[in-house]
């Protein structure tokens, strides 16, 4: 699809409307992913962060979505989302699908014309890379989402691949 991109490279450099954060529940920072976006993007990103209610600890449950300013991103927005831990929560497909989506919605209610994405789960939740890029893009193939340029910046070489193969089936 020509609205999907892949690229290997640094997300927190994507010049695009919102950038994708790789979360966990607190939403205050990690590691990966979710760490360098919070580096990159200043201690205003974490101020953000901070004033999203949290209920019982988490600001945003696994499959979820939530909007913050981006800090010192050349991004408008970062929209931090939590994809399933593999192993541990149940239907991780679904939870996996739904990050994409929520992520994806929220962007299109927010104006939003691009967005890039990073692999979410991939990293130390231990999601399968040819799963999850089934997944992911799937979703963005959504005819919703034809209108919004899609970028998935990948670390790593098998990263990349994995993403390359289920862009090409």
């Amino acid at each position: 699809m020509k609205n999907i991109q892949l690229i290997e490279g640094d997300i927190t450099l994507a010049e695009v409307d919102a950038i994708v954060n790789a979360a966990n529940p607190r939403m205050l920072g990690g590691g990966g992913v979710d760490g360098a976006i919070h580096k990159a993007a200043g201690p205003r990103l974490l101020e953000k962060c901070r004033k999203v209610k949290p209920e019982n600890g988490i600001r945003c449950p696994f499959g979820q979505a939530r909007l913050t300013a981006a800090g010192d991103l050349t991004a408008k927005f970062v929209i931090h989302t939590v994809g399933p831990r593999y192993k541990i929560e149940a239907n991780p497909s679904e939870l996996l699908a739904s990050a994409y989506q929520n992520s994806l919605d929220l962007a299109l209610e927010n104006s939003c014309q691009s967005i890039a994405f990073p692999a979410i789960s991939c990293g130390a939740y231990g999601y399968p890379l040819d799963e999850a890029a089934n997944i992911a893009i799937s979703v963005c193939r959504q005819s919703k989402y034809e209108k919004l340029r899609i970028y998935f910046y990948l670390y790593g070489k098998s990263v990349f691949e994995a993403w390359s193969k289920a862009l090409e089936t």
